[in-house]
């Protein structure tokens, strides 16, 4: 027997998925190739999405920072900020975009709600369907889920952070192999 439950999300995420536009992918590939270096933060599971996206761009050779990470320089001008954010009003990552413009860093966001304040201050929207309790009082969620909270926006994300790196590596004649030869050997 199937698992019941598991085809509902899958079946759920193929029906939203036409509502990410491939011109947004694009751009968003685009901004990133151009980038010197690429920073990424989102919070919590949104944020997860992220930082599985900051390990790809790594794979692909890209000069990738996690914000917040001890290991992360400060962002300049010529670099690309990555704020994955359902809401558009998370207060750290606003924080985070202020500074990366404060400095001319590009802005990039994935986002449900693309006019929210992190949506104004970015560069390039990628606008990706879910529902979240967290919209403002009279905002309608560009999905309905049968899941709980945030997960369609999350899972969405993923998979939205995983089409721009397969965009890239037709785009950088990467392969699969070539981005091993890049994965960590501490494990």
């Amino acid at each position: 027997m199937e698992a019941e439950k598991l085809k509902i999300i899958t079946e759920e995420l193929s029906k939203y998925a036409g509502m990410v536009k491939e011109e947004e992918v694009q751009a968003a590939a685009d901004l990133i190739a151009s980038a010197n270096r690429i920073f990424l933060a989102g919070a919590g599971r949104s944020g997860l999405a992220a930082r599985a996206f900051t390990n790809r761009l790594l794979h692909m050779g890209f000069d990738v920072h996690f914000a917040g990470e001890i290991s992360c320089p400060p962002i300049k001008e010529g670099d690309v900020m990555v704020l994955g954010s359902g809401s558009g009003t998370t207060k750290s990552l606003i924080v985070m975009g202020e500074k990366a413009r404060d400095v001319q860093a590009k802005i990039m966001t994935v986002t449900m709600f693309p006019d929210h304040t992190i949506g104004k201050m970015a560069d390039v929207i990628v606008t990706v369907p879910g529902s979240t309790p967290k919209k403002a009082e009279g905002e309608k969620n560009l999905a309905e889920s049968v899941q709980p909270m945030g997960n369609l926006f999350e899972q969405m994300s993923w998979l939205t952070y995983d089409s721009i790196i397969m965009v890239l590596m037709d785009r950088l004649s990467q392969t699969s192999e070539e981005m091993m030869g890049r994965h960590t050997n501490l494990e």
